[in-house]
């Protein structure tokens, strides 16, 4: 399939790589860029050619937020709609089986920021700035706001969501919000390396572990664990738990089975 701003390529390594792709607008969201984003997560989804997702943006940027051209004249039902459309892909990746790496770099701002937080992992390149910054033109970012806060906390949540302000690589690792950091120009090959990484591991039991870790999230303390406990007691009886336990034992590599 092909797309007005999206790019996209499967790896013979189960990799799928999606990118964002209108660099001369800093990857900024509009309606046809959420919409394409949001069915290619869907495929991906549910492609057995691919484990794990790698999200990148084409040019300097990763992603500047939303295009503000899209903003004018539209009712207050019309507007809650179009806000809705361009956050479906954070809310998409949270219920995907597949995890999806943010490949990050240069800017990542409003719902750029809310779309690496929204990601299940994040490498980034030294030079990246992030920062939820519609405030300082009269606006807000309090959709995005959601996965950064459950990344970062509430006090520094409402710092980053208040006063807008771009916050460099090293503190926003700090914060919680990107995995690794790598020099710039080391950038895509880490990713692609660290995506391979993952792609190795049994799928049925990458996506069980993601899936409970999601649903689980806002239960109470005790009905965690009997989440937890069912989804592990699920995955003993599939082939890939019989199968990566005898290939430890005969040292071997574990042959899993395609999802």
């Amino acid at each position: 399939m092909s797309y007005q701003h999206l790019l996209h390529h499967v790896s013979d390594q189960f990799v799928g790589t999606i990118t964002l792709n209108r660099p001369d607008q800093l990857n900024t969201f509009n309606s046809i860029l959420a919409e394409e984003l949001a069915q290619e997560l869907k495929i991906m989804d549910n492609a057995p050619e691919v484990r794990v997702i790698l999200l990148k943006g084409a040019g300097k940027a990763f992603c500047a937020g939303i295009d503000v051209n899209e903003l004018e004249n539209k009712s207050a039902i019309e507007y809650r709609a179009w806000i809705e459309h361009m956050e479906q892909p954070l809310i998409t990746i949270a219920k995907m089986k597949k995890p999806v790496i943010a490949q990050v770099q240069g800017v990542a701002a409003a719902n750029g920021m809310g779309l690496v937080a929204a990601a299940d992992l994040a490498i980034a390149a030294e030079n990246t700035k992030m920062g939820l910054t519609a405030i300082n033109v009269g606006l807000n970012c309090v959709g995005p706001v959601i996965p950064v806060a459950r990344c970062v906390g509430r006090k520094k949540a409402l710092e980053l969501l208040l006063y807008g302000d771009l916050i460099k690589a090293p503190e926003a690792q700090n914060l919680g919000l990107i995995n690794r950091l790598v020099p710039k120009e080391e950038l895509e090959t880490e990713a692609r390396i660290w995506a391979e990484s993952l792609a190795k591991k049994s799928p049925i039991a990458v996506q069980i572990a993601k899936t409970a870790f999601y649903t689980s999230e806002d239960m109470p303390y005790f009905n965690q664990f009997d989440l937890m406990n069912e989804a592990f007691a699920r995955l003993c009886t599939t082939h890939d738990a019989k199968e990566g336990v005898q290939a430890f034992f005969e040292k071997r590599n574990a042959v899993w089975e395609q999802r």
